[in-house]
């Protein structure tokens, strides 16, 4: 019986697998085309659900607001406000845009495999320039890091930097009313961790305690763990055991906690960007290249007089904030968040983002289409 039992489970086994594959395939078919109606039509579907946001500005008129108020977490988005106070310092000569730093500094808030390979490819992009000179590089370049490959380590370290404390007035100095403040994110990944060592507690028990945590206890941690690896960073193998942890239930725990905004907040800081009349031309002499990399691109050149923009993912999170002015005088700002992603959503956001936003930049009619499909 049991040998039956086996056959026959070995067979819808076979069929199972069959059956994913073409599912797969499928899939992976639809995520290679480009979709853009596929984010209209997620936002239309989710327009009652509190978990996406969407505020669309074009040529200073609020062409769509959904969910404006309703905070969520930012992922790496949230590196726009350490952009802006690095910028900000470089302006009032308080940093040197130009020092050196030391690739083995950034290495002590790098743990492998938690960044998407964001660090290594901006690594491997600078060897390729021959930006590194006896393993340092320019405080420009990490700023640039943070922005275009979104190096976690390098937002860290940038937070060591400028000085936690000079970067959460930034919230004040935008006055960002839901804007929590910014904490160091690589160094949260560790509590758990950290936890399980000073509790003595299994997985079970450090996943009950880290949801019963509340924030200010969670960001001291952070803060503690941070100053920590300062002292005393985190040999390979400590950074390993710590990755071996971080299961799909601690990193709901720690996409859930990242610092939360607003879709309102996130679009002034857009028009501030792109009007360019808030921040003095010292302060975007530093701004705009970090935050306008896209402008390298000759394509991009042709026809926008610039445009900047940072995203931010985990597993269950899918952010943008973007602003453009064209050569034709039309500035636009788009900022988009969602929470509690299931993966097909994720990773068809993400493959169809960008032509979501090129296509509303472009095309006027489907300008007016997203404006009418959305206000009913």
């Amino acid at each position: 019986m049991k040998t039956v039992f086996w056959i026959i489970g070995g067979l819808f086994a076979c069929i199972g697998i069959i059956a994913i594959g073409i599912v797969f395939w499928i899939f992976q078919k639809d995520l290679n085309k480009d979709n853009p109606d596929y984010v209209l039509q997620f936002i239309k579907e989710n327009k009652d659900n509190e978990q996406v946001s969407l505020a669309i500005h074009y040529n200073q008129q609020k062409w769509v607001e959904m969910n404006t108020k309703k905070p969520l977490p930012l992922a790496s988005t949230v590196k726009i406000i350490v952009a802006i106070e690095y910028a900000q310092q470089a302006a009032e000569g308080r940093i040197n845009s130009q020092q050196l730093v030391s690739l083995e500094d950034l290495q002590t808030f790098y743990i492998p495999k938690t960044d998407g390979g964001a660090h290594e490819a901006w690594l491997k992009q600078l060897k390729q320039d021959n930006k590194i000179e006896n393993n340092f590089v320019s405080l420009s370049e990490v700023a640039n890091g943070m922005i275009a490959y979104s190096s976690n380590a390098n937002t860290e370290f940038l937070m060591e930097l400028l000085g936690l404390e000079n970067i959460n007035k930034v919230l004040e100095q935008l006055n960002l009313v839901d804007h929590e403040p910014l904490y160091p994110i690589v160094s949260s990944l560790y509590i758990p961790t950290q936890f399980m060592k000073e509790k003595g507690l299994t997985k079970k028990e450090t996943l009950t305690a880290m949801k019963a945590m509340d924030m200010t206890e969670y960001r001291e941690r952070a803060l503690s763990i941070h100053e920590a690896w300062l002292k005393k960073p985190l040999s390979n193998e400590e950074k390993k055991k710590s990755l071996q942890t971080l299961d799909m239930d601690f990193q709901k725990i720690w996409s859930d906690r990242l610092i939360r905004a607003t879709t309102a907040d996130y679009i002034t800081i857009l028009e501030k960007l792109n009007h360019k009349n808030y921040f003095n031309e010292d302060v975007h002499k530093y701004l705009d290249p970090v935050m306008e990399q896209l402008m390298q691109n000759p394509k991009n050149q042709k026809w926008l007089l610039h445009g900047g923009q940072k995203g931010g993912s985990t597993a269950f999170v899918l952010t943008l904030a973007a602003y453009t002015k064209d050569k034709e005088g039309n500035q636009t700002e788009i900022a988009f968040f969602a929470n509690n992603l299931n993966r097909i959503e994720q990773a068809k956001l993400s493959k169809n983002m960008n032509s979501f936003q090129l296509k509303f930049l472009t095309d006027e009619k489907f300008r007016l289409h997203v404006q009418k499909e959305l206000s009913q």
